[in-house]
């Protein structure tokens, strides 16, 4: 890989790292406003937030981006397909577009890996024998 093509593989994962976590941070830390009036925090807001935190902290570090980043795109495909697809089946239409578009860089990130930016990186220069 390239220096510039790493270099921005590691910017997408942390940006989308921090635009998944900034919801979690919504629904479990009262962040940004906290969770709008009127919605009730079922057990599963409450344990897409957590995956939202943990895994968008997780993704920003670049710690153990590819079975997080599996994980994570598997919720916001949930989050689509609960929350969204009801309401209509083009993302456009239906408000869904935020978690069409995380779903397919997270799947893109758990194939391609987090970029030489992370700690997963610095870890696996460590591993590696020294001749």
């Amino acid at each position: 890989m390239n220096r510039i093509a790493g270099a921005t593989q590691s910017l997408l994962r942390m940006v989308a790292g921090f635009i998944l976590f900034c919801p979690g941070a919504m629904k479990i830390l009262g962040w940004f406003g906290g969770m709008p009036s009127g919605v009730t925090m079922t057990p599963l807001l409450h344990a897409a937030g957590m995956i939202e935190v943990v895994g968008g902290t997780l993704l920003l570090l670049g710690l153990f981006t590819r079975p997080v980043a599996f994980i994570v795109s598997g919720e916001m495909a949930f989050a689509y397909f609960i929350g969204h697809f009801p309401h209509g089946f083009w993302p456009i239409l239906n408000h869904g577009e935020p978690a069409v578009l995380l779903c397919f860089i997270f799947l893109f990130l758990s194939a391609a890996g987090p970029g030489p930016f992370s700690l997963d990186h610095l870890i696996q220069r460590g591993r590696a024998p020294r001749s």
